[in-house]
């Protein structure tokens, strides 16, 4: 006998459809015999046959796949980023692309030599598709994301634990680590569909400014025809322009060692105070439609579980903004400058990408409010003059002899007024200059009682003479 909210009765034990697509999915026996028809109508779901079985399948997947080393599932993150950049075309790099990158990437070079004292990187321009793009990268999104990854992860897998009707709770028995595992699944697949989405914008392996491959020179050359479109120039310009870009990009974090450190230590800094508030995951839980996943997606896109920041973590991100800016800022004034009086179009190419690097795209928003970071040189304009100043008053040499060492780099308060950098940094090194000789005329002995202060015999205080206000009476006593 049947019932109409439990078809799949035998006997006097009628069976509810979402308990037996649970027993089947836990049992590990797929989907075969599962009506999508009946499983919409009780979960209350559109009653579409290929979007309910390509859910059924993601959740499958997310059930039955080890979260791994931590609470993030980084095996689903990567096959939704490779889903995600292959929504749209996603062609691999043809011969021809590929030759003319890497002809880019070398003339590019040669532009770079007059305007810069960094010598070229003698690597090997590529052409990368989405799909490649994602496989150079994954492992450094892993090491950036990962400290906020686990914290948003385990507060779901909590929220999703304790959210359950007691009825599923006791139909999923024992199998806690699945639940464990799911909190990680979700924001796997969440993060992965933000990176595959970032595939679809970045025009080069340094594209967002922050190293996420080394030694690697690349352009993507589907993303960066999509760039041009709409400009009305020639699309070897655009290509030119991105790859004097790109191999300013390779040049500076090839001749300058500890800066990627830097700047992914920063990131790491910034990730590593990530706490997720408890009573915010338990109001989101209470929010959300368990009938509707997309208010999952939506809820993790808007930064519901982002908290508020720390002063340590203000600190580290102002320090991140500072660095990305500075990086971003040398580029463009590097590619002004090589690309100045050989590529006409170059001022229009250097105010579209102004505005791109400033604005950011979609992913990047989302990718924003999925992790809480953003990735944005908010200040480049700023340090492109900071860097034009510099160049000006102590020459390419000098310009570049700023990267030597991080402390040498501009601070934030430089960015905020570029051309009196030099005469602030002229007065600490002098101030730093008197400091070293009075602490090496100390240690010297420098600083010992001058020679015309004798001191009298016995240890007394020196003689006074008429020179100091005693009076000399010829030797008589008084009366």
């Amino acid at each position: 006998m049947t019932t109409p909210d439990k078809p799949h009765g035998n006997g006097e034990d009628p069976q509810d459809p979402l308990a037996e697509l649970f027993a089947k999915l836990m049992g590990g026996e797929g989907l075969d015999g599962v009506d999508p028809a009946e499983i919409a109508k009780a979960a209350g779901l559109p009653n579409d046959p290929a979007i309910l079985q390509q859910m059924f399948e993601q959740v499958q997947s997310m059930m039955a796949s080890p979260a791994g080393d931590g609470p993030v599932n980084w095996e689903l993150a990567h096959e939704h980023a490779r889903r995600s950049a292959a929504m749209t075309s996603d062609p691999s790099v043809s011969a021809v692309q590929n030759r003319s990158v890497d002809e880019a990437l070398r003339l590019a070079e040669l532009w770079l030599d007059n305007v810069t004292e960094f010598p070229s990187t003698g690597l090997i321009g590529r052409g990368w598709s989405r799909a490649e793009w994602i496989e150079a990268t994954m492992g450094t999104w892993r090491r950036l994301t990962e400290p906020v990854a686990n914290s948003v992860a385990t507060a779901l897998s909590t929220a999703i634990s304790e959210q359950l009707p007691e009825e599923m709770k006791g139909m999923l028995g024992g199998a806690t680590s699945m639940l464990q595992n799911m909190g990680g699944a979700i924001f796997g697949m969440q993060l992965g569909a933000a990176i595959g989405a970032l595939s679809g914008e970045v025009v080069s392996a340094s594209d967002i400014g922050v190293p996420l491959v080394d030694l690697e020179m690349a352009l993507l050359p589907a993303n960066v025809a999509k760039f041009g479109e709409g400009l009305g120039l020639p699309e070897n310009d655009v290509r030119l322009y991105l790859a004097v870009r790109e191999a300013a990009h390779a040049r500076l974090f090839m001749h300058v060692p500890w800066l990627r450190g830097h700047l992914l230590g920063t990131i790491e800094d910034y990730a590593r105070g990530i706490h997720i508030d408890v009573s915010r995951i338990e109001e989101l839980a209470r929010e959300v439609d368990p009938r509707n996943p997309e208010s999952i997606q939506e809820a993790l896109q808007g930064g519901v579980f982002m908290p508020e920041r720390t002063a340590q973590q203000d600190a580290a991100l102002a320090k991140l903004e500072t660095a990305l800016a500075l990086v971003e800022g040398w580029v463009d004034e590097l590619t002004a400058a090589a690309t100045d009086g050989v590529l006409p179009s170059a001022p229009a190419l250097r105010e579209a990408v102004r505005r791109r690097r400033a604005t950011g795209g979609p992913a990047e928003h989302a990718f924003a409010s999925l992790v809480g970071l953003e990735l944005r040189p908010r200040r480049l304009r700023d340090a492109a003059k900071l860097w034009a100043s510099l160049t000006e008053e102590r020459g390419v040499a000098g310009r570049d002899a700023i990267w030597r060492h991080p402390d040498l780099l501009p601070a934030a308060e430089d960015l905020d007024d570029p051309t009196g950098f030099s005469a602030r940094r002229s007065a600490a090194e002098a101030q730093d200059t008197e400091v070293d000789a009075a602490l090496e005329k100390l240690l010297a002995g420098g600083f010992d009682a001058p020679s015309d202060e004798t001191p009298s015999e016995g240890g007394g205080e020196p003689k006074k003479g008429p020179e100091d206000g005693s009076k000399d009476d010829g030797g008589l006593g008084s009366a």
